[in-house]
């Protein structure tokens, strides 16, 4: 048998020892039971407890909005663009930074894209910039809500009414965010949330979109599932006909069972996670050369899934965390710089070009406890 190579970047550490990990899953022991539970009944496909979920997750929200259960975020973000009725040629507005699940289903469709810059205290879009590149062939504004700090929404939204076109959010790192008082998930459109494996909570992969407008909740279950109408045949009722192209973006009663743990869960994922990048800001104010993204906001609720610094010589804290057993990390990338999106390049964007060499990701999850982050700071203290 031939010997294992291990082939990772040598900047993963091992949860080992005294190491700190920038990502960690977090899965209560409630979830491993129940799914060992679903695995013993008829449904481990498509079933009751996809259903449950659904409604569990709005009523954890807040949200009056219509929720549908999928397989990933990005399938998601890809039904929303398809409720748009989105068709080549037409153009859509986007962050330049952020997760390329966000931009790479327009590429299925023809879609021209239209890369907003950053916004340099957030690094969410700008809307600035958005208002510029609105033209008559824009059909849909699309932000993201980067690290779970949400983005300037009444600025966003009022864009695209003039501009007569749907908001969309990626809320993939943003559940349990709120913007003047209301969830994200029950201002826009559409919004779609993650629950791939290391977000706040996770059904090993999923996402969730949540709708306005209730009359597309039917159609979205049924292209959701290759454009069948499963309740009719449930209903016995065989000889259906499917009249629009559709897609396998179900979720599964085994990852329903998962998120129905993981949702019991919430307040105190949500509540450790805030207290740890509370206490980055706090100890990291004041310290030449780096500052924490997203700080200083008083009208939103910041969801707290990554703590990104803006620093002096990334390169030489990242080397001086990692000599430390701390992982650290860029996690994102500017979209344009991919090449199966060099079509769409703007040119300059002078706020993305100012951040690009600047942002690094501190480790935040549920495996940390503050003395954790303390340890961190001490480090960043010491000076690099």
């Amino acid at each position: 048998m031939p010997k294992f190579v291990d082939t990772r970047d040598e900047s993963i550490l091992p949860v080992d020892g005294k190491n700190i990990v920038l990502f960690h899953p977090h899965v209560p022991e409630s979830a491993i039971e129940g799914v060992a539970d679903t695995l013993r009944t008829r449904w481990i496909g498509q079933g009751p407890k996809v259903e449950r979920f659904e409604e569990a997750f709005r009523l954890a929200l807040g949200s009056g909005h219509h929720p549908v259960a999928v397989g990933s975020c990005t399938d998601a973000i890809h039904l929303a663009y398809v409720l748009c009725n989105l068709k080549p040629g037409d153009e859509v507005i986007v962050p330049v930074f952020t997760c390329t699940a966000t931009n790479i289903p327009l590429l299925y469709h023809g879609i021209r894209i239209r890369f907003a810059d950053a916004q340099l205290g957030t690094m969410n879009i700008d809307p600035q910039h958005v208002r510029s590149l609105i033209t008559d062939r824009t059909r849909a504004i699309v932000c993201v809500h980067y690290g779970g700090l949400p983005c300037d929404m009444d600025e966003l939204q009022a864009i695209a009414t003039d501009a007569g076109v749907p908001l969309i959010e990626d809320a993939a790192q943003a559940v349990g965010a709120s913007y003047k008082g209301v969830p994200v998930g029950a201002m826009s459109d559409f919004t779609a949330f993650s629950f791939q494996a290391i977000k706040h909570i996770t059904t090993g992969d999923g996402g969730m979109l949540m709708i306005r407008d209730p009359q597309l909740v039917a159609k979205t279950k049924r292209i959701r599932w290759f454009g069948i109408d499963r309740e009719a045949k449930q209903g016995g009722t065989w000889q259906n006909d499917i009249s629009e192209i559709g897609y396998k973006y179900q979720m599964t009663d085994i990852g329903a069972a998962m998120g129905l743990a993981a949702l019991e869960t919430l307040d105190d994922v949500l509540a450790l996670r805030q207290s740890i990048l509370a206490r980055y800001i706090g100890r990291l104010e004041g310290i030449d050369g780096i500052e924490v993204v997203g700080a200083e906001f008083k009208d939103r609720v910041h969801a707290a899934w990554l703590c990104t610094v803006l620093v002096d010589r990334r390169k030489d804290l990242e080397r001086k965390l990692r000599d430390a057993s701390i992982e650290s990390g860029q996690v994102h990338f500017r979209n344009d710089r991919y090449s199966v999106f060099a079509n769409f390049r703007e040119g300059e964007l002078p706020n993305m070009n100012a951040l690009e060499e600047r942002y690094l990701v501190l480790p935040l999850h549920t495996h940390m406890s503050l003395a954790d982050a303390d340890r961190v700071c001490d480090v960043i203290q010491s000076g690099w």
